[in-house]
């Protein structure tokens, strides 16, 4: 375990975290207005390998060699030139700072969005150390400022990551779908009236990256998934995108717990540890691997039944009713994968500079607007 102290004075900045993988929706932005809530788990840390946040330069200032040595090989609006390894922890986490009065929180809707820099401060030393996130639409977090921070280890060395066996044993599904609530349902707390259900923006963020890899895997030709849950979330997306036609190739489901895929399946859905974030892969070597958080992936291997729903009809006499109706579970719209996940992923496969796919993603305001993202 590991605590991190300001790099000024050395002061302590957060309680004892462990490390984990960064979530693939760390840096979503869901909606309009939504109540979205804290990225982390309580007592952990990710680390975010690539520079995010102020200072920004736009593309046509950036030459085709330097993209291409971060990574990115097609056109973006905008490439971050802060400093990599920025640190993401629960705000709760967080000890002996202070936010900083004037703020900085130019640009922000309904709290704060980080726009203008770190807007917490050490408070023994007043060095701006973190940027606080609480705005509508962003997940809420405190991303540590990778120049201002050290980390240290703690007493006590934390426990070994499980392995995947154990993961099935203890580890928990993200369901598919969750009650949405708008910023201004504060006021009204917990009634239905102010959320609806709708699928889970973790999922629309995971379908969003897979989506690329899926793209990129196919070289052009159709693909298919397996019907039930994964057919919801991908098949629209990949008959609408992918060419008509022609031998299709095969994508399955593998990983703990499931049977090996036929020697036809090309492409291979599998889980990405969430402690490590290490990729799970067969034995013999596959094809494609296609990456899913593993809460995302159980749920789909492993597709549980749908929740009670309330049914109609009257109580018996002095019964007492503790709920207000609440609506079944299920979305309002079919699946649309996150585009700005989508977009983030795919310029950073080197497949991307195919036309046909290149073409998708010139594209992709087009196919948000036709309700595929």
């Amino acid at each position: 375990m590991f605590v991190f102290l300001c790099a000024d004075c050395g002061a302590r900045l957060t309680v004892p975290l462990s490390q984990v993988a960064l979530p693939v929706h760390a840096h979503q932005k869901y909606g309009n207005g939504i109540q979205l809530p804290v990225l982390m788990e309580s007592g952990t840390f990710a680390v975010d390998p690539e520079p995010w946040g102020p200072p920004w330069r736009r593309w046509e200032e950036i030459a085709p060699e330097e993209a291409t040595a971060r990574g990115v090989h097609a056109p973006v609006f905008a490439l971050s030139d802060g400093a990599p390894g920025a640190v993401v922890i629960a705000p709760g986490d967080a000890t002996g700072t202070a936010l900083i009065p004037e703020a900085r929180a130019g640009g922000y809707c309904c709290g704060l969005d980080g726009a203008d820099g770190p807007n917490v401060a050490c408070v023994e030393c007043s060095l701006p150390v973190a940027s606080r996130i609480d705005d509508c639409s962003l997940w809420q977090a405190l991303w540590l400022a990778p120049n201002a921070v050290r980390r240290v280890p703690v007493d006590g060395a934390g426990a070994a990551p499980l392995s995947w066996s154990e993961l099935m044993e203890t580890g928990e599904g993200t369901p598919p779908f969750e009650p949405i609530a708008t910023w201004a349902s504060r006021t009204a707390a917990g009634h239905w009236s102010n959320h609806w259900w709708s699928w889970s923006p973790q999922w629309e963020a995971a379908a969003g990256q897979a989506l690329a890899h899926l793209l990129a895997a196919s070289e052009g030709r159709p693909v298919t998934v397996p019907d039930g849950l994964a057919g919801q979330v991908f098949q629209r997306a990949l008959d609408a995108l992918l060419p008509a036609g022609g031998p299709a190739r095969s994508a399955a489901l593998a990983g703990p717990g499931l049977p090996v895929p036929g020697e036809d399946t090309a492409i291979l859905l599998v889980p990405s540890h969430p402690r490590t974030g290490r990729t799970w892969a067969p034995a013999l070597p596959a094809p494609h691997l296609v990456p899913l958080p593993f809460g995302v992936w159980l749920r789909l291997a492993f597709p549980e039944s749908d929740p009670p729903v309330p049914t109609s009809g009257t109580l018996p006499d002095g019964a007492l009713r503790d709920d207000f109706d609440p609506p079944a579970a299920r979305p309002r719209h079919l699946f649309r994968a996150d585009p700005e996940v989508f977009r983030r992923t795919l310029v950073r496969l080197p497949a991307v500079r195919s036309p046909w796919l290149r073409e998708i993603l010139d594209d992709l305001t087009h196919h948000m607007r036709s309700g595929l993202f």
